[in-house]
C-alpha cells in the first residue's frame, strides 16, 4: 500500500477513481502497459469529468485548512510592491513598464526629466478584467509610434496595434495573428518587422497552423500589403525573425528549429531613412550548429557573441558580408565561466558571465582588453542588458534570493552603478542569509547549492526545508527573489536550490552531462543534494519538501520513486500556500508542483 494511499485513508479522503484500460505497447519484444493513455485526450468528456472531480476534492480539503486566510493575507502583502522593468531608450527618451504592486498588468511609461513619468499605455484600462494581455511592445526610433500586441487569454497568438504617442490614440489598422517573434522598426519609423506562420495572414482556420514561420514587414498607413522578407521553405519547423541594427543600416535575419542554435544572415539596407528591404541576404553563420547573436557594429566591424567552437561562449569580430566563419577574429576568448549575455555600447563590450551560478559583469574595449568590472550589490543574477550602441550607459536587472528584481544603471563615463528603481518589499531580508555552497554528487562531481535561511538557525535537523531544482534543457537556475519563497522563509522554512547537471550553469559540458542517456545523472545530483542537507543538519527526511516545475516535475517524480525514504509524504499538485499550511501538521512533505 502506497504512502499516499495510507495518508488518504487516514484523513478520510476518497479520491476519484481513474479507469484503467488494456493498452500495451511492444518495444522490441518488451511489453509495456500504459493503462492511463486515454487521459492524454484532454478534451474528452471522461477526462474533463475526472479533472473536475479532483479539483472539487482539492478545493473542499483546502477550504478547511487553518491559517489559509492568514497566509493569503501575508502573500498579498509580499506581492504588493512597485517594480519596474529595464527601460528602453528611443530618441533620447526612456520608456519602461512599471507595476504599482497588485495591478493585473504592468503599465508603460515615458520618463520625463525632472518630473513624474508620463503614462503611455495602461492595459488595465483597456482590459479591466485582465483576460487579455499586452505582451510585446516597441517604440519607433523617432518616439512617435508605439506598437503593442494584445493576447486574448495570454495566448501566443497575438494582434499588433499602433498608438500615436502625441495624441494617445490608436490607429484603426491592426496586424492580426502574429506568433513568436519580436517587433523591430526600420530607422525611418515608417514600418516594422514581425513574425507569423504561413497562411495566418488571412482570417481562416489558423489555430493549427504552426508550420513555415515567416518574417514580414508592415508599413504604416495600411495602404500597401505587408511584404514577406524571410522564410525557410525547406524546413517547416524553423522559426524565423528579423531585427534592425541600432544604426538602421543592417537587417539581421535569424532562424532556428529549437531553443539553442540558430542561423544568422544580414542584409545591407543602404540609407536607413530609405531602407532597401529587398537587399540580398548575406550569411553570417549559415549552419545551425551553434548559437550566434549579433551585438552590433563598431568602426566597420560586426561583433558577435557565439558558442561556435567555444561551448562556453566567446566574442568575435567579423567583416559584414563575409560568411566564412574561419575568418572570425576572437576578441574575448572562451573562459571557464559561460557567457550569459553580452552587449556592445559606446565602443565597449559588456559581458555577463555565470561564475559558480553568480553574475559577474566585465567590460572590455573592442580589442578585447579588460577595462573594468561592475561591482554588483551581492551574489545574485543579472540579465536584460539594454542599451543602444551610441549610448554612454546601460541598464540591467539584478536580483538575489533576498533582493526583489531591481533595475540598475551603469555609467560608462563615470564608471558608477546607480539604482534606476529600488523595490520596497514587506519582506525583511536583513533577518536572513544565503549560503553559496557545494556538495558531492554520486560520482564525486561538485554541484552548487544555495541555502537561504534565517540567521542563527540551528542545524539540528529539526528545520522544515524546501529543495527546488530543474536540471535540463540548457537552462540555468540562478538566484532570484520570490514572494512565495519569502512567505516560506517567514514561516520558518529553509529554501534551497541545487544546480543540477542538465542546465547551463557551467556551459554546454554541464548541459550534456545530464541529458538523454545521462538523465539519471540529474536524479543522482538531486538525491545527493537531499542527502547533503540531511547530513549537515539542515533538515531530516520527514521535514524535507521537494519541488519541481515542468521538466522539474519529471525530476521530482523520478527521485521520489527511486528514493522515497529521503522525503516525506508526496502531495502532487499543491501550491505554496498549501505547502506552508501542510507543514503546520506534518513538519514537512515531498512536494511536487507540476506546471505542464
Amino acid at each position: 500500500m502506497s504512502i499516499l494511499l495510507v495518508l488518504a485513508l487516514a484523513a478520510g479522503i476518497v479520491y476519484p477513481q481513474a479507469r484503467k484500460d488494456s493498452t500495451v505497447d511492444d518495444y522490441f519484444g518488451r511489453k509495456v502497459a500504459d493503462p492511463y493513455r486515454w487521459m492524454e485526450q484532454l478534451d474528452a468528456p471522461e477526462v474533463q469529468s475526472w479533472v473536475a472531480a479532483e479539483n472539487a476534492l482539492t478545493a473542499k480539503v483546502l477550504e478547511k485548512a487553518p491559517q489559509r486566510e492568514q497566509l493569503c493575507h501575508r502573500l498579498t502583502e509580499l506581492w504588493n510592491y512597485a517594480r519596474t522593468d529595464v527601460p528602453r531608450r528611443e530618441a533620447g527618451q526612456l520608456f519602461f513598464r512599471r507595476n504599482s504592486g497588485l495591478q493585473k498588468q504592468s503599465v508603460i511609461y515615458r520618463e520625463v526629466s525632472g518630473g513624474e513619468p508620463l503614462l503611455v499605455l495602461d492595459p488595465n484600462l483597456l482590459f479591466p478584467d485582465g483576460s487579455t494581455a499586452v505582451s510585446q511592445w516597441s517604440v519607433s526610433p523617432d518616439a512617435r509610434w508605439l506598437a503593442y500586441t494584445t493576447a486574448a487569454g495570454g495566448s501566443d497568438l497575438q494582434d499588433i496595434h499602433l498608438r500615436d504617442l502625441p495624441s494617445g490614440k490608436d490607429l484603426a489598422e491592426v496586424v492580426p495573428r502574429v506568433k513568436f517573434g519580436g517587433i523591430s522598426w526600420t530607422h525611418d519609423s515608417r514600418g516594422f518587422i514581425y513574425s507569423r506562420f504561413k497562411g495566418t495572414e488571412e482570417p481562416v482556420a489558423f489555430g493549427s497552423a504552426n508550420t513555415f514561420h515567416q518574417a514580414w514587414y508592415h508599413r504604416l498607413g495600411g495602404i500597401t500589403k505587408d511584404v514577406l522578407l524571410y522564410e525557410r521553405p525547406q524546413d517547416a519547423h524553423d522559426f524565423a525573425g528579423g531585427a534592425v541594427s541600432d544604426d538602421g543600416r543592417y537587417l539581421f535575419f535569424f532562424a532556428s528549429s529549437g531553443t539553442n542554435n540558430n542561423r544568422l544572415f544580414l542584409a545591407d539596407l543602404g540609407d536607413p531613412m530609405k531602407p532597401k528591404l529587398d537587399a540580398p541576404k548575406l550569411p553570417v553563420s549559415a549552419e545551425q550548429d551553434s548559437r550566434t547573436n549579433a551585438l552590433g557594429f563598431f568602426k566597420g566591424k560586426l561583433f558577435l557573441e557565439t558558442n561556435f567552437q567555444a561551448p562556453n561562449g566567446r566574442v568575435v569580430s567579423a567583416t559584414p558580408g563575409d560568411g566564412d566563419r574561419s575568418h572570425w577574429k576572437t576578441v574575448i576568448p572562451e573562459g571557464k565561466a559561460p557567457i550569459h549575455e553580452a552587449l556592445l555600447v559606446s565602443g565597449r563590450l559588456v559581458v555577463d558571465r555565470l561564475v559558480d551560478v553568480q553574475a559577474k559583469i566585465s567590460i572590455f574595449d573592442t580589442d578585447g582588453k579588460p577595462v573594468g568590472e561592475v561591482a554588483l550589490p551581492e551574489a545574485g543574477s543579472a540579465d536584460g542588458l539594454q542599451a543602444k550602441e551610441e549610448d554612454t550607459d546601460f541598464f540591467f536587472n539584478f536580483t538575489s534570493f533576498l533582493r526583489p528584481r531591481s533595475v540598475f544603471r551603469y555609467d560608462l563615463t563615470t564608471q558608477k552603478l546607480t539604482a534606476f528603481d529600488t523595490p520596497k518589499s514587506a519582506f525583511d531580508a536583513s533577518k536572513y542569509e544565503t549560503r553559496a555552497l557545494f556538495y558531492p554528487s554520486k560520482d564525486g562531481t561538485k554541484v552548487p547549492i544555495f541555502i537561504t535561511l534565517r540567521k542563527g538557525t540551528k542545524l539540528d535537523g529539526n528545520n522544515n526545508a524546501l529543495l527546488y531544482s530543474y536540471g535540463g534543457f540548457d537552462i540555468a537556475i540562478t538566484p532570484a527573489f520570490s514572494a512565495t519563497t519569502a512567505a516560506w522563509l517567514d514561516a520558518g522554512g529553509i529554501y534551497t536550490v541545487a544546480n543540477l547537471r542538465g542546465g547551463s550553469e557551467y556551459g554546454e559540458a554541464w548541459h550534456h552531462a545530464g541529458m538523454r542517456e545521462k538523465k539519471q545523472t540529474v536524479f543522482d545530483d538531486f538525491i545527493a543534494a537531499a542527502q547533503y542537507l540531511i547530513k549537515e543538519g539542515y533538515t531530516q527526511p520527514s521535514r524535507l519538501a521537494i519541488h519541481g516545475r515542468s521538466n522539474g516535475g519529471l525530476l521530482i517524480g523520478a527521485v521520489m520513486t527511486q528514493r522515497p525514504e529521503l522525503f516525506g509524504v508526496a502531495l502532487p499538485g499543491v501550491g505554496v500556500m498549501d505547502m506552508l499550511r501542510f507543514q503546520k501538521f506534518t513538519g514537512g512533505a515531498a512536494w511536487v508542483e507540476e506546471y505542464g
